[in-house]
């Protein structure tokens, strides 16, 4: 079955569709805002990782950026009613200029939303300012005051809004009840795998709604636990097991009629920015590894040691630009719908490979014409809308 040749199949069941998402967003905490790369093979369409605290938000179009701060005053009125002030709360990235005009973009989203906004955490203190790509990003003196509240220049925000994925752990100030996303959601605490394992029964709904087999709209996936990469007993295990998930993909692969080598995608079960991502096609390249690929799994953002890995199911990209680069929409969502798209294009990789790189570009939705990209546009809106409704599962679960 390829879903690109199936958009209509969408389109009669809208009104089933649209029905089922509002009760589902009404049973879980929305997030504000999020985003996920969506791979497409034709033959399955799944959310291969879900961002909480989304970087990247430069690259959304400016008339996207008008839609999302429609839905960010929508959620930011139904959540903090009296809200007129938010703070935005960055990584520490002084040297990135993509991410300081990631955080300026988002200041301008929320400035569009009718809110009056600053910019600034502790550890950015001793700048003044912060150079984007568009220009310098004034920051705001903070400080936590003697009940562990943020005050900006002495003064309380309404609500603090975190673009920090706190990987190291919570950090002083961020623990108050006006902050969103919570803190609770961070990579210190939040495993990939959760998330997929809440967002199961919502594909598996979903799929019976539309009359598809599940397995079309999401990648397989296991966790293996405590692999050290350092000692021989452990990566024999572990390549064990990435054999014995290899054969059932072929078999899977096999019974669909899909004739190609299935590829597993080794990561970090918790972190971020594309790090200690390795493609196998076999368990036997994990007893071959080097100690420098061994180092880049085993230490994730900031140095913390990785723990558990994800073992995900490999999803090959069928989107091509015209001139054949290889591309993977990335899906934009605020109050937990899908308002912005723009593409990851990596003209130096495959079909099957990361495109999460530095040889990477990317380009505006508006600004595709490529026509196998628009006619799959309903499904990657779809699995991307699920995929928020999982994370809202996820924070509801922390906190339950």
């Amino acid at each position: 079955m390829n879903l690109r040749e199936h958009g209509q199949l969408l389109e009669d069941k809208r009104e089933e569709i649209t029905a089922w998402m509002k009760q589902k967003r009404a049973e879980v905490p929305i997030p504000i805002y999020g985003s996920v790369d969506v791979r497409d093979a034709g033959w399955k369409i799944g959310v291969v990782d879900a961002n909480h605290f989304p970087a990247g938000f430069n690259n959304v179009s400016k008339e996207n950026l008008l839609e999302l701060a429609n839905l960010f005053k929508d959620h930011v009125h139904r959540s903090h009613p009296t809200c007129s002030w938010v703070h935005i709360y960055p990584e520490s990235h002084t040297r990135n200029p993509g991410y300081v005009e990631n955080i300026a973009s988002i200041k301008s989203m929320i400035e569009q939303a009718g809110f009056s906004c600053t910019v600034g955490s502790p550890d950015l203190n001793e700048f003044a300012a912060l150079n984007g790509l568009s220009g310098p990003l004034l920051l705001q003196s903070v400080q936590v005051d003697e009940e562990g509240q943020l005050q900006v220049n002495g003064k309380h925000p309404d609500l603090i809004l975190l673009n920090n994925d706190l990987t190291e752990g919570t950090v002083p100030g961020v623990q108050s009840t006006n902050i969103t996303p919570p803190p609770h959601m961070g990579w210190f605490r939040r495993r990939k795998s959760q998330h997929y394992q809440m967002l199961k029964p919502y594909i598996a709904e979903m799929a019976s709604l539309l009359s598809i087999d599940p397995w079309h709209l999401m990648p397989d996936w296991f966790v293996s636990e405590n692999k050290c990469l350092t000692e021989e007993a452990c990566k024999t295990k572990l390549a064990e097991e990435i054999n014995d998930f290899l054969d059932s993909l072929r078999e899977k692969y096999a019974s669909l009629g899909i004739e190609r080598e299935p590829t597993v995608v080794m990561k970090n079960d918790s972190g971020t920015y594309g790090l200690g991502v390795m493609m196998l096609t076999s368990g036997e390249q994990i007893l071959n590894l080097s100690n420098r690929k061994a180092n880049k799994l085993r230490y994730a953002k900031g140095g913390t040691e990785v723990e558990n890995f994800l073992i995900q199911e490999g999803i090959p990209t069928a989107l091509t630009t015209e001139q054949g680069e290889t591309l993977e929409p990335v899906v934009y969502l605020v109050d937990g719908e899908a308002a912005s798209w723009f593409y990851r294009i990596n003209a130096k990789k495959s079909d099957m490979d990361n495109l999460n790189s530095p040889s990477a570009r990317f380009e505006n939705y508006e600004d595709a014409e490529n026509p196998h990209i628009k006619e799959a546009h309903g499904w990657h809106a779809l699995v991307a809308e699920l995929s928020m409704i999982a994370m809202g599962a996820e924070a509801a679960a922390w906190t339950g």
